[in-house]
């Protein structure tokens, strides 16, 4: 049985620093570079491919105005999904608004209800700025990709993850993970 679900926006926050910081043209730390890499749910995005170092380096890179020299496909798209945020800060503040906001007590009891024997009591829901997938299920972590929210771009309320609404999307995610 779920007890509690906990909402950890701590990457997109310090994201939201660097990206400010960046349009601003201020220089970001290497420091808290290192830290964003080390946020909860960053660790779903490594492999071969993609470090922590890759991570650090392609933040660095677009904070330093430099070219991103000799990288990966998946430093590439990395890069793009945060150029993308720095292009129109307004559209990321669309993006983050609805997950400020965001309450999933609700979906605790309906969680319950759906599922008769829940392998976690606490459940946390995390959003990184991700590359490639739009979710990672992780033990109790159902950690989400940034990216992939979509907010109504006509200034309704509705917010979206690929065609789902967002708390659906969520509901589903930590079905799945407690299953």
């Amino acid at each position: 049985m779920i007890k509690t679900i906990k909402l950890k926006l701590d990457a997109i926050e310090g994201m939201l620093y660097y990206w400010q910081a960046t349009s601003e043209k201020e220089k970001v730390g290497e420091s808290y570079l290192v830290n964003i890499t080390e946020f909860s749910g960053m660790d779903r995005l490594y492999g071969d491919d993609f470090t922590p170092e890759s991570a650090r380096k392609v933040l660095s890179a677009i904070s330093n105005r430099e070219m991103l020299n000799d990288s990966s496909k998946t430093e590439r798209k990395f890069w793009n999904n945060n150029m993308w945020m720095l292009e129109d800060l307004e559209y990321t503040n669309t993006m983050v608004a609805p997950l400020k906001v965001l309450n999933l007590d609700d979906l605790v009891e309906k969680i319950n209800s759906s599922v008769s024997d829940s392998k976690y009591e606490d459940v946390e829901v995390i959003f990184i700025p991700g590359h490639k997938e739009e979710s990672y299920i992780d033990g109790n972590k159902v950690v989400i990709n940034f990216f992939r929210v979509m907010p109504d771009i006509y200034g309704g309320d509705s917010v979206k993850i690929g065609e789902k609404e967002l708390k659906s999307y969520i509901e589903e995610k930590i079905i799945e993970a407690v299953s």
